[in-house]
């Protein structure tokens, strides 16, 4: 059978039509594609510069925190000495960094400036000490410098007693500390019970017999220091009391007699405010002799070496803290 020419003739003219299609459907397909594959590694070239930007400022960020904690650490001893000159030049500069007040009439700041010069004196004798201690001096040569020392807490225990007689409660809230002391102060000063406890460690070995010693004093200490809390109580209890008495509503002649009188009677309890910190103050200084009596030479030289970075490591925790970055 012969194919009509209509039939083939439209035949023909869709055969290139349909190739054409097919082609522009493939280019489309592959712009498509090609717009996909640069849609998705554009978010990807998006999230790599995010996440270096984030890491470059995270690692920025740890490097001023780590230069600030190593300027604040090396600056304690500069930052110990301006606060000391503040001190000298008539104001007090409170620790929590916040507060400045004058002092010069109350016997808060002439006790400030010599437990800053007493402070420096003793790091000085301490240095000596662990120079002594690290080139293994003999006994003899110890024995002076720890003598020295012992005598030399003895002084500050004789500032304290004159400065609380003038301002109890300077001494008693510690505000002559760094915030770090503050937080484990007990009637101005540290527990003899619990440094026991941290010095023993430092102290091996121990004989039997200054094992016993030692138990022995810090529980004797801690009986001690328990008596005093519960005189301390007894003391703001009968205070508090005394106070509420002289609460009243009338201004008559006879209430304002009674309040002056129950004022007085206040004032005389806060006066033995000062025996308790003396008594505190004699228990410490005890402990430091009695402790020195136990030990051998090297041992006190070890046990006055670990309070001093103790309490040195206090002061710089509170200066760290205090340059601590905020967010």
């Amino acid at each position: 059978m012969t194919s009509s020419p209509r039939t083939d003739t439209s035949t023909d003219a869709d055969t290139p039509d349909k190739s054409l299609r097919f082609k522009n459907n493939q280019l489309q397909a592959s712009v498509a594609s090609d717009g996909n594959e640069k849609s998705r590694d554009q978010k990807v070239l998006r999230r790599l510069a995010q996440n270096r930007e984030a890491a470059r400022k995270s690692r920025l960020r740890k490097k001023a925190y780590v230069q600030q904690l190593e300027s604040s650490r090396m600056k304690l001893t500069q930052l110990e000495q301006e606060l000391q000159r503040a001190r000298q030049q008539g104001i007090f500069i409170s620790n929590s960094g916040d507060q400045s007040q004058a002092n010069g009439g109350n016997g808060a700041l002439p006790f400030d400036v010599e437990y800053a010069r007493w402070l420096e004196d003793h790091n000085r004798r301490i240095n000596e000490l662990r120079g002594a201690v690290n080139s293994h001096a003999g006994d003899a040569e110890l024995r002076i410098i720890v003598e020295g020392i012992l005598s030399h807490y003895d002084e500050v225990f004789r500032i304290k007693g004159d400065a609380a007689k003038a301002d109890v409660f300077h001494i008693l809230s510690g505000m002559w500390k760094t915030p770090a002391e503050r937080c484990f102060l007990w009637l101005g000063g540290f527990r003899s019970s619990e440094l026991l406890k941290l010095l023993v460690n430092h102290l091996e070995p121990l004989t039997e017999h200054q094992h016993l010693a030692i138990n022995s004093l810090q529980q004797s200490s801690q009986q001690a220091e328990d008596a005093l809390s519960q005189g301390l109580e007894a003391l703001q209890q009968s205070l508090g009391e005394t106070l509420v008495g002289s609460l009243s509503p009338s201004g008559s002649s006879a209430n304002v007699a009674n309040y002056m009188g129950q004022m007085a009677m206040a004032m005389g309890q806060l006066g033995t405010l000062v025996g308790f910190i003396r008594q505190a103050d004699n228990l410490r200084q005890q402990t430091l002799q009695q402790m020195h009596r136990v030990l051998t030479t090297r041992q006190s030289a070890l046990a006055l070496l670990a309070m001093s970075d103790y309490f040195s490591r206090l002061r710089a925790l509170s200066s760290l803290w205090l340059a601590r970055p905020r967010e």
